[in-house]
């Protein structure tokens, strides 16, 4: 039976596109695979070099490492909970800050039509996102600090100081650096993370989600509360969670700004100490005789396991939150049907 000539025609030039199209996806998962591998084993290889060098310390004090609060090189008695109770608080109180500022900015860039406005900004996040964060902490000293503990500190103090309940957090001090102002450089410096990655969230909002809510009579504020945030909520908590870890780790304005009190205070006006600024001053001065360095990597150690703590309940809360708001087919049908 003879051969259709279209079809012995157009199988030679099939076959070479096919055989590229196979060979490239073939590259590409084994590149992607060996990639994602090789994280996989710095990241096994790293903690194993940290809990390697940490175990004298938490053989020697176990879990009285972690709830001790006395730090003493010259007598061996290391307990890490200052630490902790400083890093966590200046990142909270940087977060809380930052996150309004972020969304608020985010939204902003994506929302307003004129360039004038738009690119000026967009310029200025990305310039804030450059800045080392030594010029922050000198900024911070030089400039914020002082405006803070001459006008901020004593209003805070005589206005939700004098609160029941909450007037702790501002009990104000003498000591020029504390935790607040090491929160509010942090806030300033994840500002740039949190916006940048929001904005690209927030701009993938497909325009069609706009269009139906502005199209059912809601308001432009209505269409952004109902349409477009729930629909980047995985990504905006995906963007805080990267500006958490930014406030986690970050070592040198902190230790500029923080006070390097040693001591656990309610008060956010007292002085404090962070995880990353005590490695940062003590790393050069400890020796492998004594457990000094051996508990400095210990600290290391706990940062790590907070960081993957939080990324975890952050992805936990996504799931919950998409679970608890999704809208399942039949209560639409029902919608529908309904006259």
């Amino acid at each position: 039976m003879p051969q259709d000539p279209s079809t012995a025609d157009d199988r030679p030039a099939e076959a070479p596109v096919t055989r590229r199209l196979r060979i490239g996806d073939g590259i590409f998962r084994s590149t992607s695979v060996v990639v994602s591998a090789a994280l996989i084993v710095l990241l096994i290889g790293m903690l194993g070099v940290l809990l390697a060098t940490a175990l004298p310390t938490f053989r020697t004090f176990g879990l009285k490492f972690v709830i001790g609060t006395q730090w003493n090189p010259i007598t061996d008695q290391f307990g890490a909970l200052p630490y902790i109770y400083g890093t966590l608080m200046t990142s909270a109180i940087a977060i809380v800050l930052a996150l309004p500022v972020s969304l608020g900015l985010a939204l902003l860039l994506n929302e307003v039509r004129s360039s004038i406005v738009r690119n000026p900004l967009t310029v200025l996040v990305d310039l804030l996102a450059a800045i080392p964060s030594v010029v922050y902490g000198l900024w911070g000293i030089f400039v914020m600090a002082p405006v803070l503990n001459d006008t901020l500190e004593p209003a805070l103090g005589n206005t939700l100081g004098r609160i029941p309940g909450i007037g702790a957090l501002f009990q104000p001090t003498t000591s020029a650096g504390n935790m607040l102002n090491a929160g509010i450089i942090l806030a300033v410096m994840v500002i740039p993370i949190i916006t940048a990655v929001s904005r690209e969230v927030i701009a993938i909002v497909p325009t069609d989600l706009r269009e139906a809510a502005l199209a059912l009579g809601a308001t432009r504020y209505e269409t952004i509360k109902m349409a477009v945030l729930p629909y980047a909520r995985n990504g905006l908590v995906g963007a805080t969670m990267l500006g958490l870890g930014r406030a986690l780790g970050e070592t040198i304005a902190v230790a500029m700004l923080i006070g390097n009190g040693l001591g656990i205070s309610a008060s956010l006006l007292a002085p404090g100490y962070t995880i990353p600024a005590v490695i940062a001053n003590e790393f050069r001065e400890a020796t492998a005789i004594g457990l000094h360095r051996s508990s400095l990597l210990a600290l290391a150690v706990i940062l790590v396991l907070i960081a993957l703590v939080l990324a975890a309940a952050s992805r936990m809360l996504v799931r919950n939150t998409a679970e608890r708001f999704a809208v399942k087919p039949e209560e639409v049908s029902t919608t529908l049907e309904m006259p």
